[in-house]
């Protein structure tokens, strides 16, 4: 239910995580801690998408090292298609990582100005220990986030030139070199793919761990 109400006024409302979208939300009661989950949970499924994506992208290449003839110009543009549906997945990953740094920037800002508000020392050093763990988990997951996204560009660029190589040479040559860099191109995916499972599995435990708190 929060889920949905947070998409509704993100939508209506505001995108970027400014003082009055905090203080809208908190008005339907879901505050920086829910929204930042929430985020977490949007760059995991995206990265479901993107991990997806390559391997999508990456069959297409394949048809092209079992060509055995045919159009060349339709090999071509389902290449084509598959690069741009990479590029676009990318992006919206890019938007959603920055997107969980900035509220979990915010979220810990405050956190760390409220415990001059506790009275009550136990209180207080509970909460800045809870904070500690928080952030400790929160930098894991960041990290491996961008460890997998660090893979990616590499990745594209590959892809851009077989493309970009096949479109300026629609013949039998520009098949072959495309099938002597398939291997590499295999290798390359199959680890950026391994990196996005990790990814996923740290943003899991992040949520998971946030639950329980």
């Amino acid at each position: 239910m929060k889920k949905a109400l947070i998409t509704i006024i993100i939508m209506a409302f505001l995108s970027a995580c400014s003082p009055a979208y905090y203080n809208t939300m908190e008005k339907f009661g879901v505050y920086k801690r829910d929204i930042l989950v929430d985020r977490v949970e949007e760059a995991r499924d995206s990265q479901e998408d993107t991990k997806e994506q390559f391997n999508s992208a990456l069959e297409q290449f394949a048809s092209v090292v079992n060509y055995d003839g045919g159009s060349l110009e339709k090999i071509y543009k389902r290449l084509q298609s598959e690069y741009d549906d990479s590029v676009a997945a990318t992006e919206d990953l890019d938007e959603r990582i920055d997107a969980i740094e900035k509220v979990a920037d915010d979220l810990f800002a405050e956190w760390q100005e409220e415990l001059d508000d506790y009275s009550n020392a136990k209180m207080k050093r509970d909460s800045a220990q809870q904070l500690r763990n928080t952030r400790q988990e929160y930098q894991k997951l960041i990290r491996a986030m961008r460890r997998a996204q660090a893979k990616i560009p590499p990745v594209l660029a590959v892809f851009q030139d077989q493309v970009l190589y096949l479109k300026h040479n629609l013949n039998a040559r520009a098949v072959s070199a495309l099938q002597q860099e398939y291997i590499s191109i295999k290798t390359d995916v199959a680890g950026l793919v391994a990196e996005m499972e990790r990814s996923i599995n740290e943003a899991n435990t992040f949520i998971s761990s946030m639950s329980k708190e």
